[in-house]
């Protein structure tokens, strides 16, 4: 186990340990830093503290699961901190009614994964960490209103809201295609 290795070394602060640890991981850390932030710059921010955050309690990892799965996490959860710390306010109000209109499933077929996570990037702040959250990490309602301390159906509102307005932005990708 490779892993097993460069955990040990990076425990005992050796430096390469730790650089290779860094380059194995850092450019699937990035991707993930880079949904979550506004700008690529606050992207490398966030994955320069989570690496810092991963060097300083590699100790307490317990094997338990998969060790890329736990850096994530930290740099998921170092994310949040971020903007918590930046004065990040999400919209506190419940689900509004509103009328979902039909992507016709061929336009997904039609759009690359970039495409796609770039409309997602576009999103105001608030639905895009709950729509990450919910769709790509498979957190639940609850577990993202414990993480962003906001209330179960604040969260289930960031999502209905966001997914509104992918639909829309595929709708008028649609129209450019066709």
């Amino acid at each position: 186990m490779p892993d097993l290795n460069l955990i040990k070394g990076c425990i005992r602060e050796d430096k390469s340990s730790q650089k290779a640890l860094f380059v194995k991981y850092a450019g699937k850390m990035m991707v993930v830093c880079l949904r979550y932030a506004r700008r690529p710059e606050e992207a490398k921010d966030i994955l320069q503290e989570g690496f810092i955050k991963v060097f300083d309690n590699i100790g307490q990892f317990r094997h338990a699961g998969s060790f890329e799965g736990w850096v994530r996490r930290i740099m998921i959860n170092t994310a949040l901190k971020y903007y918590r710390k930046s004065s990040f306010r999400m919209e506190k109000s419940g689900i509004e009614s509103y009328q979902e209109n039909a992507v016709e499933p061929e336009i997904y077929s039609q759009l690359s994964e970039k495409e796609i996570l770039k409309l997602v990037g576009e999103l105001p702040d608030g639905y895009k960490m709950v729509f990450n959250l919910y769709v790509i990490e498979g957190y639940s309602h609850k577990e993202i209103a414990d993480l962003l301390e906001i209330s179960d159906g604040t969260s289930r509102s960031q999502l209905a809201k966001g997914r509104k307005i992918l639909q829309k932005k595929i709708m008028e990708l649609e129209k450019s295609i066709v």
